[in-house]
């Protein structure tokens, strides 16, 4: 459903969203989440001054992004993609308290095949065991 998979951090708690975004430490830095309490809902987490997160939620569908609700009264926005939406709040003065400047890529972790490989085998010292050494020390 996410298509700007960089920021796209999926069931985080706020919690977890504060403490991602206070370790980046930079007025404007972003990410995006479930919402805890909007079942369907994203939530727009801006780290904005001395660790304050800003959170606004929205809705997207197949063909249909809602803007979060903004400051100043502004109507609600849509936009066809969320690169939209995002590219929207990069611009100053759109209703935020500060606009994104810095996309929080979620960690992944990486494995070669030789990790993955020695994960899934077992190293069995057991001459009936189902289980052999693939890669030997």
């Amino acid at each position: 459903m996410v298509n700007d998979g960089d920021c796209y951090h999926g069931g985080i708690t706020k919690k977890e969203c504060e403490e991602v975004l206070g370790k980046k430490n930079k007025d404007g830095a972003y990410l995006i989440r479930e919402s805890e309490t909007i079942q369907g809902a994203l939530c727009l987490c801006v780290y904005y001054g001395s660790q304050i997160c800003c959170t606004f939620s929205f809705f997207m569908s197949l063909s249909l992004c809602v803007a979060p609700q903004t400051a100043g009264g502004l109507q609600e926005t849509y936009f066809k993609t969320l690169a939209d939406l995002i590219r929207n709040y990069k611009r100053k003065n759109q209703g935020l308290a500060i606009h994104l400047r810095h996309s929080v890529k979620k960690k992944t972790v990486f494995f070669t095949v030789c990790h993955l490989i020695q994960l899934l085998c077992f190293t069995a010292d057991d001459p009936n065991s189902d289980y052999v050494e693939v890669i030997p020390d």
